[in-house]
């Protein structure tokens, strides 16, 4: 089974071929040129239809039988790039195609096949979904490659932690990289004190099952070394410094960074990019027990720096920290870590629009490029170092947890920073990995954030060699 298909689905797209029904997708303009049939052009007039953004109207053929669809793209479709999402959801079952639509064929199934995810594997049955054709002018293979990574995150964030736990974690990880031939190799439970990575395994040692560090290789030496860092917080009660019961309903998205890496890893691999690729996935439940580590503790990390806990619930940080140490020593060309980190950063820029950090100026603007062109939203922060004092602590080197709560995201990400010394350029991404209410190419609940454009960035500079 590819990776991919972690929880069963249909295709949204007709590859069998056959008939067909159109869907006119239209502006206003569009209304009052013969690019649209005066059957579905008669019918909407008298409905009184405007080809309002996002609005749909069925239309009879001349038989009165369907005959299709009209879809408003209103008046600037390019405010909405993925607008064509609705259609998964508005159409009835049946297999359609694109008869007219001022988008770029690519474009405009990239949208319709990210607004058709459901994650329905908990739902006693499931409706029957429409199914659009592939025109010959869509890549349909690089379509196909970027909905799977997208699913793929989605999917694993949305599976609830008793069945998603570090297990759960590791199983699909492993699944992935058996499906590209990538090798594993994973250090689990007390083995991670034998081999330096005292962090992850405070953080994981009170679950029922072991903390571990997982590890990805593909692709050939001598290519572009890349490395992603995903943190894997399968769930997330805060520790000792217990989050109240109204902050952990949705803490089973707390793996979202390490959901996003592996659905980055698939679009790489899947592309064949000429990348010396390392995925690190450290990956725990941060529960309670006797021996969960306490506020106050101070952990030696496997870079020797050493960290004093002033909470508990500043613990991705903490495990991030040993896998970004291990990245750093490989000395990758690019480092990039992904972490549903801080609530800091949601309260600065929303659910929608992850911040990412960074020091390399080229990075950045290459990141920023490749949002812009694919629009994935990314907003770049500054890792300011005025408040490089507030990661400090009086009796060790660093605090998990700076207090007075000011420039929590640019902290965390300074704090972080300190692990990375020989790598030639890092990136730090504080993604929600989560929709919190329907939009055209997104349903509520687990989402993919930034891997689309992070994707852009490496194919073009693959391409280039």
């Amino acid at each position: 089974m590819a990776p991919y298909q972690f929880i069963e689905r249909a295709s949204p797209f007709n590859t069998k071929g056959g008939k067909t029904l159109p869907v006119f997708a239209v502006t206003p303009a569009h209304l009052e040129t013969s690019m649209v049939d005066p059957v579905a052009l008669e019918w909407a007039k008298k409905a009184g239809w405007r080809a309002e953004s996002g609005a749909m109207l069925l239309v009879p053929s001349e038989t009165g039988h369907l005959g299709g669809a009209l879809f408003g793209l209103g008046k600037t479709p390019s405010d909405q790039p993925y607008l064509t999402g609705k259609l998964a959801r508005l159409l009835p079952a049946g297999d359609w195609h694109i008869e007219t639509a001022p988008l770029t064929a690519n474009r405009l199934l990239l949208g319709y096949g990210l607004g058709s995810y459901r994650f329905e594997k908990y739902k006693s049955g499931s409706a029957e979904l429409p199914t659009l054709m592939i025109p010959a002018d869509a890549d349909a293979a690089r379509i196909k490659r970027l909905l799977a990574g997208v699913f793929l995150a989605r999917d694993l964030i949305n599976t609830p932690t008793n069945d998603m736990g570090p297990d759960a974690l590791e199983a699909a990880f492993r699944d992935l990289a058996s499906h590209y031939k990538a090798e594993v190799s994973v250090v689990r439970g007390d083995d991670l004190l034998q081999q330096n990575f005292p962090l992850i395994h405070a953080v994981g040692r009170a679950s029922e099952q072991a903390p571990r560090l997982m590890k990805l290789r593909w692709g050939k030496k001598g290519h572009r070394k890349v490395t992603l860092v995903g943190k894997g917080v399968t769930f997330d009660t805060g520790g000792l410094d217990i989050k109240p019961s109204s902050s952990m309903l949705l803490m089973k998205k707390d793996m979202g960074g390490a959901a996003n890496v592996m659905g980055l890893a698939l679009m790489i691999m899947d592309a064949k990019l000429k990348i010396d690729l390392t995925v690190l996935v450290p990956c725990v439940e941060n529960s309670i027990s006797g021996n969960a580590f306490r506020p106050g503790d101070i952990y030696r990390s496997r870079a020797g720096l050493t960290v004093q806990i002033d909470n508990t619930d500043a613990e991705g940080r903490l495990i991030l920290a040993d896998a970004l140490a291990l990245a750093d020593e490989e000395e990758p060309e690019l480092m990039i870590d992904m972490a549903t980190l801080t609530g800091a950063a949601r309260v600065a820029l929303g659910p929608d629009l992850p911040p990412f950090f960074t020091d390399d100026e080229d990075l950045a603007a290459n990141l920023t490029d490749a949002s812009l062109e694919v629009d994935d939203p990314l907003w770049r922060l500054p890792l300011y170092k005025g408040y490089e004092k507030d990661v400090s602590a009086k009796i060790a080197d660093l605090t998990n947890a700076p207090s007075g709560g000011m420039a929590g995201a640019i902290t965390a990400a300074l704090f972080l920073k300190r692990f990375v010394k020989k790598t030639a350029s890092w990136a730090h991404f504080d993604i929600y990995g989560w929709t919190p209410s329907e939009r055209p190419h997104a349903p509520a609940g687990g989402e993919a954030q930034a891997i689309r454009a992070i994707f852009q960035m490496l194919e073009a500079k693959s391409a280039r060699g």
